[in-house]
């Protein structure tokens, strides 16, 4: 109905409408005032929308792409960082799943964030992370370049209106691996779904028990299908064409952090650089995420 209009484009056309309201002889014809009046409701509903997710709590996947253990430690480095900055905010975070190497780096981790605005903040990291420096693995300390994905989207509660048929799912339980307790390492309570059109799959073994993992990772999904419908509006709307799996290597960097043979950190959608990398891995990232907001 709205033409995949983004956020001011609908609020034009209300401000329209409501002007067509103040006419004396608006309701001369009942029944296109009524049509006004449903319009301007939906283009309202819409608007809620596309914004009601914004002021809620986010979900967070990183992946690591090509890099070999430098890409699983440059995951472990962003970690620390969004974790930092989590802090500084005041926001909460817990590891959902994680795949973590034998050097203490990621193959991926998921973690879900509570604090106000937490999606509206985060939404903008998304995207293909690459690191360059002098590699710790490498026998020669070798310069290497690496890359991690980060995946952004809104925690979605069960009781939300984003319903998935039960034909479309696969369910699979494991036993959950790694530290966690005794109950995590004796019993299978490790859930993976996957949503089978589009191929999403999520897991989840944070919780003691299967039931409340399977929630977990139906909020999950329900967050990531939630964030691949609004990336086919754009993508309608502007009339380009994006793959459904970014590949996690060169060209598809929204970011890059070099450490050596200089010191910089730099967006390249927004232009915003620093050579200050110790103040943004400590963080301090509201420069970088700001800039983001205004694109």
């Amino acid at each position: 109905m709205t033409e995949n209009l983004d956020n001011n484009q609908i609020q034009e056309k209300i401000k329209q409408l409501e002007v067509e309201m103040t006419s004396s002889n608006f309701w001369s014809d009942k029944n296109h005032a009524q049509m006004v009046i449903k319009q301007i409701a939906e283009y309202k509903n819409e608007l809620l929308g596309k914004d009601k997710y914004n002021k809620g709590h986010a979900i967070m996947t990183i992946f690591s792409g090509a890099g070999g253990d430098d890409a699983e430690d440059f995951s472990r480095i962003l970690f620390d960082m969004y974790s930092k900055y989590f802090d500084r905010k005041g926001w909460i975070s817990r590891i959902l799943d994680e795949n973590e190497n034998d050097n203490g780096g990621y193959r991926n981790l998921t973690l879900e964030i509570f604090g106000a605005n937490a999606y509206g903040e985060l939404k903008g990291e998304a995207g293909v992370h690459r690191l360059v420096r002098l590699s710790p693995f490498n026998a020669k300390n070798l310069r290497q370049t690496s890359f991690s994905m980060v995946e952004v989207s809104p925690k979605i509660e069960k009781d939300d209106d984003i319903k998935i048929p039960e034909n479309e799912l696969r369910v699979d339980i494991s036993k959950a691996g790694g530290p966690g307790g005794q109950n995590v390492n004796k019993r299978e309570t490790a859930v993976r779904i996957t949503h089978i059109p589009t191929g999403i799959a999520v897991r989840c073994v944070s919780e003691r028990s299967q039931p409340q993992n399977k929630e977990k990772a139906m909020e999950i999904l329900k967050g990531k299908l939630f964030t691949l419908r609004e990336s086919e509006k754009e993508v309608m709307k502007s009339g380009t064409h994006i793959s459904k799996t970014t590949s996690i290597d060169w060209g598809n960097q929204i970011r890059s952090y070099v450490f050596h043979p200089y010191k910089m950190i730099k967006d390249h959608r927004t232009n915003v650089e620093t050579a200050n990398i110790d103040k943004v891995l400590n963080g301090e990232l509201d420069e970088f995420i700001e800039a983001e907001k205004n694109i």
